[in-house]
């Protein structure tokens, strides 16, 4: 017995360590704004078992899953509490915006459910690759995972206590938070918003305090009207851009040659915080920016004001890499003839960046190492893939989301660093269905216009932001036929535009579309999930406990 003490004694102090840090469950995400919701995760491999532990600030029953777009239809959940009953805990899946219907195979192993504090804490496990079509296949591309939870054990509508994140699972970049709360406010002030359908409201101000270069590590939003802000972008101006103002965008001043994208934010996005070894370049020799806010006023309400915005926080203590944003896709000039027509199920576009072009306005062009990235269409975009081209031939995709939904337009982290090289080619092709529409539909920059654009956060920086096309369309003229549209479209010389920070651009008459690979498809090997788990090497505190009174006794 006096051997025994020892190691009872390391394993009472490991055990309360553990509960403060879960050193099994390495990685964490809050899902909300307001810090209520946590997930903790970690696995074993790829092809083995993934542990959860969700956190909710509720004494009701608490939901988490994972969803195709966001939303709650096609989504894979499950639902837990600690009732007057007792425990329970449910695998299922919805087919609406309703409850989810029980799984018929409960693929869901329910390891612990706690209830203290004002807190349900619920830990369980599934395989990663779970072979049940009830099931979302968990892969290593960003996942949409959704959460709700209720005051109550009554399973009912959650109201507003639900929310959408997209998170990486397998390959996770855990980030450090600098303690400092330095930021710099880049927002509007009480302007009224228009009755008018789509307005983009522009501020070109000053952050004088920076004389010296700083890195921003966090872009933190900050939306007072979350019904019409939609998409928020922080340009930098160049040089010659040396007055303020706050007025409608795209009215002929000076701001409007302000395009390099410094932060960016889609509607349904959270804060979104940089990897640890990169940081975006603000102060110093750039002194003008230009906040540009698009409001979806869908309802055309009239006498409401707004002060929107976005918070950015800065570090002096500058990070390994600076961190740049390369606007990529179709060029979005509403001049510019280019119809998608109605009454089509998928109608395919496409815009195109040939990195040749870069060294007509920069040498030498470095290796660009993409990190993340922000896929935007409007309300007819059903899907957006971004290949990657290397001497002709599709390598890989950079980003793709086969689902994609106008309410959530995230910063979408990619886990794996993808590297462009000097000559590679980008292509953006976005999916539209117009099937609810009975005219020709646009591209431009109302809401019921559309965009096809993908937005590469990337380092290191280069001062080439902008590189687009857009087909040559003054060859063409509208086919009835739809197929036959979207064909000719796609065939016609692309015309290729890039820019750098101050303006200077170059174009390119001649740009292709090359042909894109099929999305590849998710693998399941269907092996017994006992013996997968058994391979885990995430243990509960009683097979520590066994494990240790087995040693002992050697």
């Amino acid at each position: 017995m006096r051997s025994l003490l020892p190691f009872l004694y390391l394993f009472s102090v490991w055990t309360k360590g553990a509960r403060a840090a879960d050193p099994t469950l390495p990685f964490m995400e809050y899902l909300d704004q307001n810090h209520l919701v946590c997930l903790k995760w970690g696995f074993d491999n790829p092809q083995g078992n993934i542990t959860f532990k969700l956190v909710v600030n509720t004494t009701g029953w608490v939901g988490f899953g994972f969803s195709p777009n966001g939303g709650m239809k096609g989504s894979d959940m499950v639902i837990g509490g600690v009732g007057p009953s007792g425990i329970y805990f449910t695998d299922g899946y919805a087919t609406g915006n309703s409850k989810p219907l029980v799984d018929e195979q409960q693929s869901y192993t329910l390891l612990s459910m706690t209830e203290s504090d004002g807190q349900t804490i619920m830990t369980f496990w599934r395989s990663i690759q779970s072979c049940d079509r009830q099931d979302f296949h968990i892969t290593d591309k960003p996942i949409k995972l959704i959460y709700a939870y209720g005051i109550t054990d009554e399973i009912a509508y959650h109201g507003d206590r639900t929310g959408t994140k997209e998170v990486n699972l397998l390959n996770y970049k855990p980030r450090t938070t600098s303690t400092k709360l330095n930021y710099l406010n880049a927002t509007v002030d009480n302007i009224t918003i228009p009755q008018s359908r789509t307005y983009y409201h522009c501020k070109v101000m000053q952050f004088p305090n920076l004389k010296t270069k700083h890195h921003i590590y966090q872009i933190e939003p900050v939306i007072e009207n979350d019904d019409m802000v939609h998409h928020m972008l922080l340009h930098r101006c160049p040089t010659f851009v040396t007055k303020p103002y706050d007025k409608p965008c795209f009215m002929g001043d000076m701001g409007d040659a302000c395009f390099g994208v410094v932060a960016a934010w889609g509607v349904g996005a959270g804060a979104y915080d940089l990897p640890e070894n990169v940081g975006i370049p603000v102060g110093g020799e750039d002194t003008f920016y230009r906040l540009e806010i698009h409001y979806n006023n869908q309802n055309s309400k009239a006498d409401r004001t707004d002060s929107s915005g976005m918070k950015l926080h800065y570090t002096a203590q500058l990070r390994q890499h600076d961190a740049g944003i390369l606007t990529t896709g179709m060029l979005p000039l509403e001049h510019i003839h280019y119809h998608i027509p109605p009454k089509a199920t998928q109608f395919h576009t496409y815009g195109v960046c040939n990195t040749t072009l870069f060294s007509q306005l920069l040498n030498p062009v470095p290796e660009l190492q993409v990190f993340a990235m922000i896929l935007h269409t409007h309300l007819a975009g059903r899907k957006v893939r971004v290949g990657h081209y290397r001497n002709g031939e599709q390598i890989d995709f950079l980003g793709l989301d086969e689902n994609f939904n106008f309410e959530f337009q995230q910063v979408i982290s990619l886990g794996n660093i993808k590297t462009i090289k000097q000559s590679d080619e980008i292509a953006v092709e976005c999916t539209y269905s117009t099937t609810n529409r009975t005219n020709v539909t646009m591209m431009g920059l109302a809401t019921t216009d559309e965009m096809c654009l993908a937005f590469l956060f990337y380092y290191p920086a280069i001062k080439i932001n902008t590189c687009v096309s857009h087909p040559n369309t003054s060859m063409s003229k509208d086919k009835n036929d739809i197929a036959a549209q979207e064909s000719l479209l796609k065939t016609l010389p692309q015309i290729q535009y890039i820019s750098d920070d101050n303006r200077n651009s170059s174009f390119n008459l001649y740009g292709t579309v090359r042909e894109m690979m099929k999305t590849p498809t998710d693998t399941c090997e269907n092996k017994n999930a006992a013996s997968r788990r058994s391979t885990s090497w995430i243990m509960n505190p009683a097979g520590i406990m066994l494990l240790l009174l087995w040693i002992a006794m050697m």
